[in-house]
């Protein structure tokens, strides 16, 4: 028997293949099951961590939004803009923020909602460098494998 994967040559009592991992037969074999998990334990604190530190300059940026009108005064042309340029970007990093804690907590406790909201979220850090990019990167090569969307559905429900 050869690994559909890489071609490797396998014994017939193997779960899944010794060179690339790739489960035989049961879908629910613990070799490719473990994997997933270690990642998502790893996924979860990272998506807290970084909720966390977007949180910072979100706070940071409404309220200099909210009190950037006692340093420009109503003859400056972009006085009114530029407050709700600062809330806008603000409240972006705000919802990445609290959706990365959100999203994080539901890895680890293995949600069935977590897994698409992980996937959006990933998405959008995608453009804010450095760790949003590096985690949106991180967390679709995990959650968008081959099998990890079923293997995903089989934690949740266990």
């Amino acid at each position: 028997m050869f690994c559909n994967r890489c071609g490797t040559e396998m014994q017939a009592g193997f779960a899944a293949c010794p060179a690339c991992g790739r489960r035989i037969g049961d879908p629910t074999s613990g070799v490719a099951q473990a994997r997933l998990e270690g990642h998502l334990r790893t996924l979860g604190i990272l998506w807290m961590a970084i909720g966390g530190l977007f949180l910072i300059p979100a706070v940071g940026l409404m309220v200099f939004g909210s009190s950037v009108h006692f340093v420009l005064h109503d003859r400056e042309p972009f006085a009114e803009f530029f407050p709700l340029l600062l809330y806008i970007g603000g409240g972006s990093l705000l919802l990445l923020g609290a959706g990365g804690i959100c999203v994080g907590l539901g890895l680890q406790q293995r949600q069935a909602w977590a897994r698409t909201a992980a996937i959006v979220l990933a998405v959008l850090a995608l453009f804010h460098p450095p760790f949003g990019t590096a985690l949106g990167v991180y967390t679709l090569w995990v959650l968008l494998s081959d099998e990890s969307g079923e293997e995903y559905r089989h934690l949740s429900q266990g």
